[in-house]
């Protein structure tokens, strides 16, 4: 694997991101925000959080296998999600559950989170952008 995932000694140790990825790959790849929409650009999860997480975790492994990776091999997530609030969590958590069990991946990666007022379409509660090494 070309993404080591680890929380160092002197900070905090989520349970549920963690802190740094080293990566010792030769190939990156910027992926753009990815937001729940199918192969052909329709909606997915209309007003259901957890199914659009869903969908932009399994559009990121999409994207990532057409370049011969796998969410394997993410090194840094950037998640905006619509009018963030706490009680959001718990659904952050489910999607991305759902998504990691469809593709059979530990989905723990350091990440940031971010909210915002909106997206780019009205629909959209979440997109996820991701930064990966490939060997």
């Amino acid at each position: 694997m070309a993404v080591e995932l680890i929380n160092p000694d002197g900070l905090p140790k989520p349970e549920v991101y963690r802190q740094m990825a080293v990566a010792t790959g030769s190939r990156l790849v910027f992926l753009a925000g990815q937001v729940a929409r199918d192969a052909d650009g329709n909606p997915v999860g209309a007003g259901d959080f957890a199914a659009q997480v869903e969908q932009a975790y399994l559009n990121v492994e999409t994207a990532l296998a057409a370049v011969g990776g796998s969410f394997d091999d993410v090194a840094k997530l950037t998640i905006y999600v619509v009018d963030w609030n706490a009680d959001k969590f718990p659904l952050l958590g489910e999607g991305v559950a759902r998504a990691a069990a469809r593709l059979g991946v530990d989905p723990v990666k350091p990440i940031t989170l971010l909210g915002v007022a909106a997206l780019g379409e009205p629909d959209l509660l979440v997109e996820v952008e991701a930064t990966a090494v490939l060997p």
